[in-house]
């Protein structure tokens, strides 16, 4: 309990020293606005925040892509904070909106097995997302389990539970076959039985009703889940739970493709809790 109530004060002290320097870095930023704004009038107009006062050949500090000027001015107006290095003359990048476009191939052929949705491979919807995402999602250093594992997510067989924290450790012979013991115990760093590197397993898997679990790392069991998360969505739509139209779907089978390809990468998010 002791230990508990360290750590969650260590957290909350980082949190506030974070806290406190962004609100160090946004009073800067007013500070510098003000400083700018406010120095311009009609009378004695502020060049910086007026580019089309200044002479043609200093207007300009570099152009982006389809020849947009932004103003250099930008560069000078936020102070340098203290242990950071001076802002360069470099354009600073606008904020960009996501927008997308729809394939017309890749939508003709889910209009296809949304005909008669199942989730056989036969279509050719299903059989390109299997050899373009599930696969390289499900493909891990050790191959005959990778593939055990794939076939019980499309059997809707496998099971992922987290880790007792509670529970005695319990260490046995076949640790390292199954990537940790199989007895229940709280997380350690241990061999991830999918990719064998000794990682921090807080979430082991169980292939159908056999009785070994694997203990898996946080990377791994991202791209399980992401797989898991595909079938789950295509099996609503197999059966009609689905209420979107079809244009609705695809794109939220568009997503989903696309965290398994973010997981299959290595990125994935983590409990802060």
């Amino acid at each position: 309990m002791v230990y508990e109530a360290n750590v969650k004060q260590a957290a909350a002290e980082k949190q506030l020293k974070e806290a406190q320097g962004k609100i160090d870095v946004l009073q800067a930023e007013v500070t510098a606005l003000k400083t700018l704004v406010l120095t311009s009038t009609p009378s004695s107009p502020n060049r910086q925040l007026h580019p089309q006062l200044q002479p043609s050949g200093s207007r300009g500090a570099c152009k982006h892509v389809g020849g947009h000027v932004r103003n250099k001015s930008a560069s000078g107006a936020f102070p340098a904070l203290p242990g950071q290095p001076e802002p360069s003359s470099a354009c600073i990048p606008l904020a960009a909106k996501e927008d997308r476009e729809m394939d017309s191939v890749l939508y003709e052929e889910f209009l296809l097995w949304k005909e008669n949705p199942g989730v056989e491979r036969s279509s050719t919807f299903l059989s390109r997302i299997h050899t373009e995402d599930i696969g390289p999602c499900l493909s891990f250093t050790k191959s005959e389990l990778s593939q055990l594992v794939q076939s019980a997510v499309e059997n809707n067989s496998l099971t992922i539970e987290p880790v007792a924290m509670s529970a005695v450790p319990m260490v046995k012979a076949s640790a390292v076959e199954c990537g940790g013991p199989n007895g229940f115990r709280a997380g350690i760093e241990t061999k991830c039985a999918l990719s064998g590197m000794s990682r921090l397993c807080r979430h082991r898997i169980k292939l159908g009703d056999n009785g070994s679990y694997y203990y898996i790392s946080p990377s791994s069991r991202a791209r399980i889940t992401a797989v898991c998360n595909f079938f789950t969505y295509i099996r609503y739509i197999q059966q009609g739970l689905v209420r979107h139209d079809a244009e609705q779907m695809f794109w939220e089978v568009m997503r989903l493709r696309r965290e398994m390809t973010v997981a299959k990468l290595g990125f994935y998010l983590t409990d802060l809790g």
